[in-house]
């Protein structure tokens, strides 16, 4: 795996149409805990972006074990656990989550979307990823994807874990990439801060109480 992510590394170095988010640190992140997630970063956050189309990369340190957090962020089927902006989410009848799977997503009002249809790309159980791409519905994110790998650290005696989302998308015409990014990002972003409301309380309180 580290021979794999060293070589995405340098083919990111060599290539200007591929991300470059293995260079900048995350906000939220310290120096020595991104060296320790570049090869994650290199593996599974780099994309092709050339004209047009544009990424980022965001980061959430979240106080709660790896595997509470990866319970809430698994769910496909249950984006609305943590994710702002989604009313609802429905999927086929005799559902089986694995890839290839889609869903039907129903946006709150008040943002330039209404309805996404959403397909599960990646979903590995032992190292934590998952990932999906939007494939229609009536929105302005063309060519959307998305990976999110969950990452467990212990500091000091204390335990915690980073959540690295990252995506990549069309430029919708009359906007700029600084737009584009900085909606998206604020989107990302948000829905990472209820993330770890969520799953803290969860650590905090008790599974009990939560449906996920």
């Amino acid at each position: 795996m580290e021979k794999a992510a060293a070589e995405g590394s340098m083919a990111a170095e060599r290539d200007p149409e591929r991300s470059q988010h293995h260079l900048t640190v995350p906000s939220g992140l310290t120096q020595s805990e991104f060296e320790e997630l570049k090869p994650s970063v290199a593996e599974f956050h780099t994309y092709r972006v050339g004209p047009g189309y544009c990424s980022s990369l965001l980061a959430q340190r979240v106080h709660a074990p790896l595997e509470t957090v990866w319970r809430v962020v698994r769910r496909f089927d249950r984006p609305q656990t943590y994710k702002h902006f989604i009313r609802s989410c429905t999927v086929r009848e005799g559902f089986v989550m694995s890839v290839g799977c889609t869903r039907e997503v129903n946006v709150i009002s008040g943002l330039p979307a209404a309805t996404s249809t959403e397909r599960l790309d990646l979903l590995d159980d032992d190292r934590h990823v998952t990932g999906f791409s939007i494939t229609g519905g009536e929105h302005r994110l063309r060519n959307y994807r998305s990976v999110t790998t969950v990452h467990g650290f212990e500091r000091d005696g204390r335990i915690c874990t980073v959540v690295l989302e990252s995506y990549a998308v069309d430029v919708p015409e009359g906007n700029s990439e600084e737009e584009t990014r900085l909606f998206a990002d604020t989107v990302v972003r948000l829905n990472l801060q209820k993330l770890a409301s969520v799953t803290e309380a969860m650590a905090r309180d008790g599974d009990a109480n939560f449906q996920v």
